[in-house]
C-alpha cells in the first residue's frame, strides 16, 4: 500500500511542476479533494496562493468553468495550514449550494448563518456566532451587512465573495459620502469595511460590465492602494485620451490580483457541447395589442405624474419588461401606479417581488453611474392632465385584467413539444427550465402548463419560494434527508435545495425567475426557454450558463419567442442572436464581444431609447440599423482592446503551462490506474 500512496504524491508533484509557485502549495488540498480537476482550476488556485503578502485576488473565469472549485482548493489549503477562520459571502440563493459543495468535494463542514441560526448560537452562549473556528461561516450579502459589527471583530484568514460583481458599484458609496457625511452606506460598503483587514477572494464572471469605475471598485476591495483614490483613478484612466496606452497601464496594475480564463482557452481539454437555437413566433391578440399600444403611447408622453422624475428611465424599462412578459405581470403594476396617483403626498412602492423578481439588483445595475434621470418632469402641475392620467391608468389596469389568455403562453405549449422532440433526438433528459422576470408571469405559467399536459410535472423557484405545493416538497425533502448532512437548518436555504432536487429527480419543468438564475447549476437539464428575453446580453449568457457549462453532456436547446406584430422585438432578437451570437455554437457569445464597454447595461439603455422614442416602423428600422452598424464598428475595433487586454492575464507562457498541466493530468490518471492494478494483483 505504501507504494500506492508514494506514487500518488509523485504524480501530483509532476502535475504541479512548472506552476511558477510552490509545487507543494496545493498538494494536500488536491489529494484530499473529491474533484475532477482541470489545469486552469489549479492555475487559478496557485495564483491565489502564490504570495503570502497579497491581500486578495479576483478570479474572473467565464461562466461554467468552475470558480467554486478554484475557491474550494484555496479554502482547503488554508484549512490544511490550520487557518480556519473562513467567511463565504454569497447571494442568499447559493448558501446551501456552497455548504454542500464544501462538504461533498472537500470534506469541510460549514454553518449557514441567518437570523435563526445566529440567535440560536447567541442563546447557546456564543459571544460571536461568526467565530466558528473549525467550521466555515456562510451567509448572504444582506445578512453580512446587517452583522457588520460582529464580522469586523473576527481576524479572518480568508473571506470569499461569490458573485462579487455585487460589489462593483462601491465607488458610488464613496462619492455619496464625499457629498454628505451623513449619507447612508451601501450594503457593499458596509461589508467591505467590516472585512477590510482580511485576505479576500472575489469570484465573478463579469468584473467589468458597464464602466471602468466598476473595475476600480472590485480592485479596491482587494487592495485600495493599487489605484489610489477615485479622483486619481478618473484622472489617469477614465479620462485618458490614449486608449491603447491606458489599457496597457491598467493591465500592468491588475496583473497581480486578477486572473481570467475563457472557455475558448480550455476547449482543448474541456469538452463543451453546442447550443441549438429554436425560435417560436407568436401573434398577440387584438386585446393584447391594444394594451401594448396604449401603454406605449402613455410612456412616450412628455409629462407623467405617476412616475418619479428621478426614476422615470428605470421605471419605464421595468414597465416595458412587464408588458412584454404577460398581461398578468403588467396588470398589478398598473394598479399600483393608479393607487400612487390617488395617494399623492405619501410614497407607495411601485414594484415588489410579485412584479419583477430581483428588482433590487436590477435597479442597482441599471442606475449605475447614471445621472441622466435627475430632471423634474412634474415642475408644472396641471389638474386636468393629472385627472386624465389617473383615469387612463385605471382603464389600462382594467384592460390588462380582462385579458384571460396570452398568445405567447399558447405558443409556449407548442414550443415545448418541438423542443422536447429535439432533446429526445440528442438523447437528453426531458427537463426544461423556463426563465421569466416576473413573479406574476411565473404563477400564470405554472397554471398554464399544469392545465396543458404537465400537471404534477411543474415546479417553480423564485426569490421568496412561497408558492402552493412548495411546502409539501420541502417537508418531504426534510424527511428524506433527516439522517444525512443535506439539511442546513435554514428554511430559505433548504427550501431552494429541495426545489432543485425535486426538479432533478421528479419534475419535468422548472419555472424560474431572474433571482434564481444566479449561481444555480443545472447541468442535468439541456433545455432553456427564455419566456422573457432580457435586453442585456450578459444576463442572457448567465441564464444559458446555468445549463451550458462544464459537466453538460448534451447539446443545450435554447428557445426564444418573437412577437411578429412588434418590429422592435424582432430587431432585438436579431441583435442578440446575430451580433452577440448568444444562442448557437460551442461557446456561445465571445468574451471579446460581451466585454466591450458598451455591450452590457448600455446596450439595454440604447434599446430602451428606441422603444421610447421611435413610433413608426420605419423609425424603428432606421434606429436599429444605426445601432447595429455602431456595434459592428465597436466590436471590430475592440476585439483586441479594453476588456480583453484588461481581464486576460493569459499570455503564451500561461497557455504553455496549462498544456503542460493537461499532460501531467493524464500522467496522474495513468499512474493511478497502474498503481490500482498493481494493488489488485497483490
Amino acid at each position: 500500500m505504501n507504494a500506492y500512496y508514494q506514487s500518488q504524491i509523485w504524480a501530483y508533484q509532476l502535475y504541479l511542476r512548472g506552476s511558477g509557485g510552490d509545487v507543494s502549495a496545493l498538494s494536500r488540498s488536491i489529494s484530499n479533494a473529491r474533484v475532477d480537476l482541470n489545469p486552469h482550476q489549479v492555475d487559478a488556485a496557485l495564483f491565489s496562493l502564490r504570495s503570502p503578502f497579497a491581500n486578495g485576488v479576483i478570479l474572473a473565469d467565464e461562466v461554467g468553468l468552475g470558480k467554486t472549485i478554484e475557491a474550494g482548493l484555496v479554502i482547503t489549503q488554508k484549512w490544511a495550514e490550520r487557518k480556519r477562520r473562513v467567511l463565504i459571502v454569497v447571494p442568499a440563493m447559493l448558501r446551501n449550494q456552497w455548504r454542500q459543495e464544501l462538504l461533498d468535494k472537500f470534506f469541510i463542514s460549514s454553518v449557514i448563518l441567518d437570523s435563526k441560526v445566529f440567535n440560536r448560537l447567541k442563546k447557546d452562549g456564543a459571544l460571536n456566532p461568526f467565530d466558528l473556528r473549525d467550521e466555515v461561516a456562510v451567509c448572504s450579502y444582506n445578512f453580512a451587512a446587517a452583522k457588520e459589527a460582529e464580522i469586523a471583530q473576527i481576524p479572518w484568514d480568508l473571506v470569499v465573495f461569490d458573485e462579487a460583481h455585487r460589489l462593483r458599484n462601491l465607488y458610488q458609496s464613496f462619492e455619496r459620502s464625499k457629498k454628505s457625511a451623513s449619507a447612508k452606506k451601501s450594503i457593499a460598503r458596509r461589508i467591505v469595511e467590516a472585512t477590510s483587514a482580511a485576505p479576500k477572494l472575489l469570484l465573478t464572471a463579469t468584473p467589468l460590465q458597464n464602466s471602468l469605475l466598476e473595475l476600480y471598485s472590485l480592485i479596491s476591495v482587494v487592495d485600495p492602494h493599487i489605484f489610489g483614490d477615485l479622483n486619481s483613478f478618473r484622472a489617469q484612466f477614465s479620462n485618458a485620451q490614449d486608449e491603447t496606452r491606458r489599457n496597457v497601464l491598467l493591465k500592468e496594475r491588475i496583473a497581480g490580483v486578477c486572473s481570467r480564463t475563457l472557455r475558448k482557452q480550455v476547449a482543448e481539454y474541456v469538452p463543451f457541447t453546442r447550443r441549438a437555437p429554436i425560435t417560436q413566433d407568436f401573434f398577440p391578440t387584438e386585446k393584447e395589442q391594444e394594451l401594448y399600444d396604449k401603454i406605449t403611447e402613455y410612456l412616450q408622453r412628455e409629462t407623467l405624474y405617476a412616475l418619479p422624475a428621478s426614476q422615470r428611465q428605470l421605471i419605464t424599462i421595468v414597465l416595458r419588461k412587464l408588458l412584454a412578459s404577460s398581461t398578468f405581470a403588467i396588470a398589478r403594476t398598473l394598479k399600483n401606479l393608479a393607487e400612487r396617483l390617488e395617494n399623492v403626498g405619501r410614497e407607495l412602492q411601485l414594484f415588489d417581488d410579485e412584479d419583477l423578481d430581483g428588482f433590487d439588483s436590477f435597479e442597482d445595475e441599471f442606475c449605475a453611474d447614471d445621472e441622466s434621470n435627475a430632471g423634474n418632469l412634474n415642475a408644472q402641475y396641471d389638474p386636468e392632465a393629472f385627472k386624465q392620467e389617473l383615469n387612463d391608468l385605471q382603464s389600462f389596469a382594467e384592460l390588462a385584467a380582462s385579458v384571460a389568455r396570452n398568445a405567447k403562453g399558447d405558443a409556449l405549449i407548442e414550443a415545448l413539444q418541438t423542443a422536447f422532440n429535439k432533446t429526445d433526438e440528442i438523447g437528453a433528459a426531458r427537463k426544461a427550465v423556463i426563465f421569466t422576470e416576473s413573479r406574476q408571469t411565473q404563477n400564470y405559467l405554472v397554471k398554464l402548463l399544469s392545465a396543458n399536459g404537465y400537471d404534477g410535472q411543474v415546479v417553480s423557484i423564485s426569490g421568496s419560494n412561497d408558492a402552493p405545493g412548495q411546502q409539501k416538497i420541502y417537508e418531504r425533502w426534510l424527511e428524506k434527508h433527516a439522517d444525512d448532512d443535506r439539511v442546513a437548518g435554514s428554511k430559505a436555504v433548504d427550501m431552494k435545495a429541495a426545489l432543485v432536487d425535486y426538479f432533478r429527480e421528479s419534475a419535468t419543468i422548472l419555472v424560474a425567475t431572474e433571482a434564481a438564475a444566479e449561481g444555480v447549476n443545472l447541468q442535468f437539464c439541456s433545455l432553456i426557454v427564455n419566456y422573457d428575453l432580457p435586453w442585456n446580453p450578459q444576463r442572457i449568457e448567465q441564464r444559458i450558463g446555468r445549463c451550458h457549462r462544464y459537466g453538460q453532456k448534451h447539446d443545450v436547446v435554447v428557445v426564444n419567442f418573437i412577437n411578429r406584430r412588434n418590429e422592435a422585438d424582432r430587431r432585438v432578437y436579431e441583435l442578440l442572436s446575430q451580433k452577440f451570437r448568444l444562442f448557437d455554437g460551442v461557446l456561445g457569445a465571445s468574451d471579446e464581444i460581451l466585454g466591450a464597454l458598451e455591450s452590457g447595461v448600455d446596450i439595454e439603455k440604447r434599446i430602451a431609447f428606441v422603444y421610447q422614442n421611435c413610433r413608426a416602423p420605419e423609425e424603428i428600422e432606421r434606429a436599429f440599423d444605426e445601432l447595429q452598424k455602431e456595434l459592428d464598428d465597436k466590436i471590430q475595433a475592440r476585439l483586441k482592446s479594453t476588456r480583453r487586454l484588461l481581464m486576460e492575464n493569459f499570455d503564451e507562457e500561461v497557455r504553455s503551462r496549462l498544456r503542460f498541466r493537461a499532460c501531467c493530468y493524464n500522467l496522474v490518471s495513468s499512474l493511478r490506474n497502474r498503481c490500482e492494478y498493481s494493488i489488485m494483483r497483490i
